[in-house]
């Protein structure tokens, strides 16, 4: 036969797998297997180990394919028959070793096409590994009589069970929370509580509806996985948020002691409130007024902090603005004297007001001067600086 003639030959193997190993678990014939006796006599000795194996009736199946295609006598093919096995456990290992037994066969028959054979639905899932070596030209699948669906159901509940066992999502709903149940029916068995044992159930029972229908669990899942992974922020940011916490602590403990300052008053003014409104506010102001002005002179220091190590220029701002909101203390003091005692008159508060003008002033005149001097310590954009000579 010429070079020409052997490139046109057709190398037909006809090939019998047995994915879950029982040729050589049960027969103890390793594999692969080729030849038409070796086959034959290899399905012999596994139906007679085991009459209601299926990969019996395959490996029958492929001695016929067999001897039909060489009683055929095509001239243009050559043919031979192989049987591979592959492992008990499934999986990643059964095909690795099918493929290893296929990768053996084509070095020793070099195949142009295959006629595959299986016994049935798990045999057919090396179809593709078959195919990413050879061409499959046909398969033929051998099902015993009723057999195929019960293989099919066998294998689809073994899917669905190995999910619910080896999936956390799964199993903690249909294994944990029966096994929680029967732990607590041991136990209440033991103490002679089981009595008690539909209370016991109906509280697990609502704490679980619980815990899912409000995402409990998400919740807390979260909280752990934002603590696992927080990272506190920079310093300066650090001391910005607590100087607002703390500045917001002052501003409800100064409204608490407006109101302990009112609470104090002669019961008789404040059961006609009405006419004495501004001997209740005044007091009220006046016990009040020194803590709201450190809570919102608090936070400002803080963000002064943080201008300042960040050398943003709108720390001058902030600068002028706390010592106007610290001399506010002394208009809201002034304005409290005068709402309890309006015979002292108008001119402390006005002197009050006029001396906050004019402090106010100074304090924008003193930043500008400080900006020019010490512009080269800012880190300021233009942005930045177009809006602070804008203000």
């Amino acid at each position: 036969m010429t070079e020409k003639e052997e490139k046109e030959q057709k190398r037909i193997l006809v090939l019998c797998v047995d994915r879950d190993g029982d040729l050589e678990k049960k027969a103890g014939i390793e594999t692969p297997l080729v030849g038409r006796v070796e086959n034959l006599d290899a399905a012999v000795a596994l139906a007679l180990k085991d009459p209601e194996e299926p990969d019996a009736n395959a490996m029958f199946e492929a001695v016929r394919v067999y001897d039909r295609l060489k009683a055929e006598s095509n001239p243009g093919e050559t043919l031979e028959i192989a049987t591979l096995s592959g492992s008990e456990l499934g999986g990643v290992g059964a095909d690795r070793k099918v493929v290893a037994g296929l990768n053996e066969l084509l070095e020793g028959f070099s195949a142009s096409e295959v006629i595959l054979v299986t016994d049935g639905y798990s045999d057919e899932a090396v179809l593709p590994l078959v195919q990413s070596r050879v061409p499959v030209s046909s398969v033929r699948r051998i099902v015993v009589k009723h057999s195929e669906s019960i293989e099919e159901t066998a294998a689809l509940f073994s899917r669905y069970l190995r999910t619910v066992m080896d999936n956390p999502r799964y199993s903690r709903v249909a294994l944990g929370l029966p096994g929680l149940l029967i732990l607590i029916l041991g136990i209440l068995s033991i103490i002679h509580w089981v009595q008690y044992y539909l209370i016991a159930l109906a509280l697990v029972l609502s704490v679980f509806l619980v815990v899912k229908g409000f995402g409990v669990d998400k919740a807390s899942k979260d909280l752990y996985r934002w603590v696992k992974e927080y990272s506190p922020p920079p310093l300066r940011v650090q001391i910005s948020n607590f100087s607002l916490i703390a500045g917001a602590l002052c501003l409800v403990l100064g409204l608490y002691l407006g109101g302990a300052s009112v609470a104090q008053l002669p019961a008789a003014e404040l059961v006609h409130w009405f006419s004495n409104v501004p001997i209740i506010v005044g007091s009220f102001i006046e016990g009040s007024a020194t803590l709201l002005v450190v809570g919102l002179i608090v936070p400002l220091l803080g963000r002064g902090i943080r201008w300042y190590l960040e050398r943003d220029a709108r720390l001058l701002r902030n600068a002028a603005l706390i010592v106007i909101v610290g001399w506010s203390q002394q208009v809201l003091i002034a304005t409290s004297q005068l709402l309890k005692s309006p015979q002292i008159g108008y001119g402390t508060i006005v002197y009050v007001v006029v001396i906050g003008i004019l402090i106010g002033i100074a304090s924008v005149l003193i930043i500008f001067a400080v900006h020019r001097a010490k512009r080269g310590f800012f880190a300021e954009t233009e942005e930045q600086a177009k809006e602070f000579g804008d203000s």
